[in-house]
């Protein structure tokens, strides 16, 4: 059996493991998979210290949303440890004001309330409207329920705090993957296409009636575009 190389998966704001379970699955016969858990400290630094922490000595990086803004902090750290990298529904820029101050009013409303989680308003942001009223809804909002409020006000001051990345995007020279959803809000299409762009050498996928979680939208289609970076050399 060939030597199966280490990936390890970072996840978005308000979720755990769940999000990668279909792809480490299926991906079991080709890589060895390791899940960060971003819900433990407030900036992007020591997220990517932690993850770091988990990993092997070289890896192979998936990231999804604010796992992309870890993915990007442990370039800055350890390069040389980073074999290849997958960016979905994640952006290199900051954000901009109004998203921030949006972040803010979010923590604010949170410190003087009872955690919501992903409410109804919320979910049509997170998949394609088509799946809000399905199981899978109910499966996101069980996972940011299980993730919390006092982790989510951690993970938000550290979107709130990350470098900008575009700087760095041009010094990136493995494999890298770039896919988003057609019908992603939160990361639209032109800004994962701009992050493309960035990156010489860089695939890029939109997915089809898609929201901000392909991995879970789309397990399949998620996994054989993983599958297929994996074997690029």
């Amino acid at each position: 059996m060939a030597e199966r190389t280490p990936l390890l998966f970072l996840p978005g704001l308000l979720c755990d493991e769940r999000l990668w379970r279909d792809q480490a699955e299926a991906l079991r016969d080709v890589a060895e998979p390791y899940v960060a858990d971003l819900t433990r400290d407030d900036s992007v630094g020591a997220m990517a210290r932690r993850a770091l922490a988990l990993a092997p000595a070289r890896f192979a990086l998936a990231a999804l949303s604010m796992g992309g803004y870890v993915a990007f902090e442990i370039l800055r750290q350890a390069p040389e440890r980073v074999t290849r990298l997958a960016l979905f529904s994640t952006s290199a820029s900051p954000d901009t004001p109004a998203r921030a101050a949006r972040r803010r009013a979010a923590m604010s409303s949170l410190r003087h309330g009872r955690f919501a989680g992903v409410t109804k308003r919320l979910l049509p942001q997170l998949i394609h409207p088509d799946r809000v009223g399905t199981p899978l809804g109910d499966e996101v909002r069980a996972m940011a329920e299980r993730v919390g409020g006092e982790a989510f006000l951690r993970q938000q001051t550290a979107i709130l705090g990350r470098p900008d990345s575009r700087p760095l995007l041009a010094s990136i020279t493995v494999p890298v993957l770039v896919a988003v959803g057609d019908a992603d809000v939160l990361t639209p299409p032109a800004g994962s296409e701009a992050m493309h762009r960035g990156i010489s050498g860089s695939s890029f996928h939109v997915l089809g009636r898609c929201g901000h979680l392909p991995a879970m939208e789309h397990p399949s289609k998620t996994a054989a575009l993983l599958r297929g970076w994996l074997a690029d050399d």
